[in-house]
């Protein structure tokens, strides 16, 4: 039998061939730039917890300095002590909540009846709901409050929550995962005997729980960040959403920028820890529902 040869590759030759170097360079390229980008965002958010732990007397210092004589929680104490800041957490934390529960409930409802129920007009339907994502929301705040005052809402929880919880982006993504989900599942459902309800509530949404995580989000942030409406419709100190409230701590501190970034940073904190719990299922959301770049 002739005798075998046997090639002995040297460690690490396959990785020396120019594709994979070209490969290395792009992906240690793609990372630089993506902390750069990451450094960038979280300058802002770093200048303002540093400017909320200097002393009064220092944040309006020339030259301008990351680093103070010496660091304090003064305008944290000060902050919490003379404004009502728990309480305004508490208006955001619940609107924003009933926002998004009611908006998931709403868009989907409105999303299977698109995509699953024919019915005729039903392209038009859907075009005259896209059609809302161009209207904007500036020229909708005088008949808004306008019904409002009609129903007696002003100054009141559900007159900060209902105007909010109508979102054409939220039933064109719900549209766009169930346009995806295969019509035997709803065909065999029926078949079994169940309603057009059950089969929205036991088979579509727990299969649209990445839809539903998506929309849920990003309409607790946007709802959280509402300044424009609730500052509108809300009359008394009790009932202000935190951004609201910052405006009026902003007015009263006058040039306290201690005391304006801590109560910004305090507001911030909750958001935060929402994009750092749901982060993945804010990328399965948008990935499953035809949002990609």
């Amino acid at each position: 039998m002739a005798a075998q040869q046997i090639q002995v590759k040297a460690p690490g030759k396959e990785n020396s061939r120019p594709g994979n170097r070209r490969g290395k360079v792009a992906y240690w390229a793609a990372f630089a730039l993506l902390v750069l980008l990451a450094l960038i965002w979280l300058i802002p958010l770093a200048w303002a917890i540093d400017t909320a732990i200097k002393p009064e007397s220092e944040t309006t210092a020339v030259p301008v300095s990351w680093f103070a004589s010496h660091f304090t929680l003064d305008a944290f104490v000060t902050t919490l002590a003379t404004s009502n800041l728990p309480r305004w957490t508490f208006n955001s934390a619940l609107t924003s909540i009933a926002v998004s529960v009611l908006t998931v409930i709403l868009a989907s409802l409105a999303a299977f009846g698109i995509s699953r129920v024919r019915f005729q007009g039903r392209n038009l339907v859907f075009w005259i709901i896209l059609a809302g994502i161009m209207v904007p929301g500036q020229i909708l705040i005088v008949p808004l409050f306008t019904q409002m005052q009609v129903f007696n809402m002003v100054d009141t929880y559900w007159g900060i929550i209902l105007p909010q919880i109508a979102s054409p982006v939220a039933v064109f993504i719900f549209k766009q995962y169930f346009d995806g989900i295969p019509h035997e599942l709803e065909e065999a459902a029926i078949l079994d005997g169940a309603s057009r309800l059950h089969v929205y509530w036991r088979i579509w949404m727990p299969l649209a729980r990445p839809a539903i995580a998506a929309v849920a989000i990003f309409t607790f942030v946007t709802s959280w960040n509402n300044f424009i409406w609730p500052f509108i419709v809300i009359t008394g100190n009790n009932m202000m959403t935190l951004p609201v409230g910052l405006a009026t701590v902003q007015t009263s501190f006058g040039i306290r920028y201690a005391q304006i970034m801590a109560t910004a940073v305090i507001g911030s904190i909750p958001v935060l820890i929402v994009f750092l719990f749901f982060q993945k299922q804010i990328v399965e959301g948008i990935a499953g529902t035809g949002l990609k770049g």
